[in-house]
């Protein structure tokens, strides 16, 4: 007698799809929240630390789980598992950000996290969808890299400057200039700085390679540059205030 049983399919995750724009609308609604906490411990240090502590451990515990799970045998490739994605050292950035509001690292979560990370938020390289590890701890990771990011600059009142703004720009390259060379050694493609992902993205709109990476290069680093001019300014307009009324 023959099993009359099929298989349950699999979901794959779908770009736009339900699961995709429950997670930006989780995001979005957390933005406003992340702010109003973030200055309502701004003036405190003790809670402000202690904060910002918990805010890292609930980064860590989105995503070393998910590179472990990433080092399994099963799951392991060399291709992909590998942290050397932008996003990896992303998330570092904004855990050490938090756990030392040190200017250096607040600029890598700001930049990184603002610009590359929300990205993977509009159009994600995931194929697993809900309830799939790798999806939670793909979203987990991505949402708590730009939730950091608006927590210190929005929040904290962390603001970046010409000079975090050029170190930032300057690690990236670093980045970019050592893991193109390693995807060219090792056939990987790391950054998509070798060639495009397979599955649609921005960079579709940039032409093809090498194009694609010189444009990329310049519209982040205008963006950048956009995104630190206000803050310069209206830190300019604060110290001009602050001499006016000590007079």
């Amino acid at each position: 007698m023959t099993s009359s049983l099929v298989p349950l399919a699999v979901s794959s995750f779908q770009t736009f799809g339900t699961s995709h724009l429950l997670m930006l609308a989780l995001f979005a609604a957390g933005v406003w929240p992340i702010v109003r906490l973030g200055r309502a411990v701004r003036d405190d240090k003790v809670t402000r630390s202690r904060v910002s502590r918990g805010f890292a451990v609930a980064v860590m515990a989105f995503t070393i789980p998910m590179q472990l799970v990433d080092f399994m045998p099963s799951q392991y490739s060399f291709n992909t598992t590998l942290p050397l994605q932008l996003c990896d050292f992303a998330w570092m950035a904004a855990v050490l950000a938090l756990l030392t509001h040190h200017r250096f690292f607040v600029a890598l979560a700001y930049f990184w996290g603002l610009v590359l990370t929300t990205q993977g938020l509009l159009t994600p390289w995931l194929t697993a969808d809900f309830p799939n590890p790798k999806y939670i701890g793909f979203w987990g990771m991505h949402i708590l890299i730009v939730w950091a990011a608006i927590f210190l600059i929005w929040g904290l009142g962390l603001r970046p400057a010409w000079r975090d703004y050029a170190t930032t720009v300057a690690t990236t390259a670093t980045w970019a200039i050592s893991v193109f060379t390693f995807n060219a050694f090792t056939g990987t493609n790391y950054g998509f700085l070798n060639h495009k992902p397979s599955s649609g993205s921005l960079l579709d709109y940039l032409g093809p390679w090498p194009s694609y990476v010189v444009l990329e290069v310049l519209i982040v680093a205008g963006v950048w540059a956009l995104m630190t001019w206000p803050w310069v300014v209206r830190g300019r307009r604060t110290e001009s205030a602050a001499s006016i009324a000590a007079c």
